[in-house]
């Protein structure tokens, strides 16, 4: 079952990482149960509208919406884990940032400027994404793989 807002306090800056069927979807806690992420250019909004974008789209707008809203039925926590990493910003920043965004059109690309890239900027600093540089691993193994095969194959003959 999904966390409530009495289970997790997100405190203002926090990261919220939202577990989709084939990824998690990420956003900046800005107060009064709203967050700060990215979302499809449509008007479309909710869980199942982020999962078509990470497919389909080429721009995302950033938006402020109710965190449950976007959560839906989803398991949701704050990860923060980049703390040990790298120096927060201070939280006023990370908000003020996040807001004066909402609104603003951007380049989309699941391995390059996703949704976590965007929330992580706005934390540390720093546009980067675990879960991009794991796909991009994990397509360069299939491939090698594939290579790998294929060679063996035609040694095989």
């Amino acid at each position: 079952m999904a966390p409530t807002l009495y289970d997790e306090k997100p405190k203002l800056g926090d990261l919220i990482e939202i577990s989709r069927v084939s990824y998690h979807h990420w956003a900046v806690y800005v107060g009064e149960g709203c967050i700060v992420h990215l979302a499809p250019p449509s008007g479309i909004s909710g869980p199942s509208a982020n999962s078509l974008m990470s497919v389909v789209a080429d721009k995302a707008v950033v938006r402020k919406e109710e965190l449950w809203s976007v959560v839906g039925d989803n398991e949701w926590k704050i990860n923060n884990a980049l703390d040990k990493e790298y120096e927060p910003r201070p939280a006023e920043v990370i908000v003020r940032e996040a807001c004066a965004m909402v609104g603003t059109v951007l380049p989309y690309c699941v391995f390059s400027q996703n949704c976590e890239h965007l929330a992580n900027e706005l934390r540390y600093g720093k546009a980067e994404s675990r879960q991009a540089r794991n796909a991009r691993l994990v397509s360069w193994l299939a491939v090698l793989t594939a290579v790998v095969v294929g060679v063996g194959r035609l040694i095989i003959r």
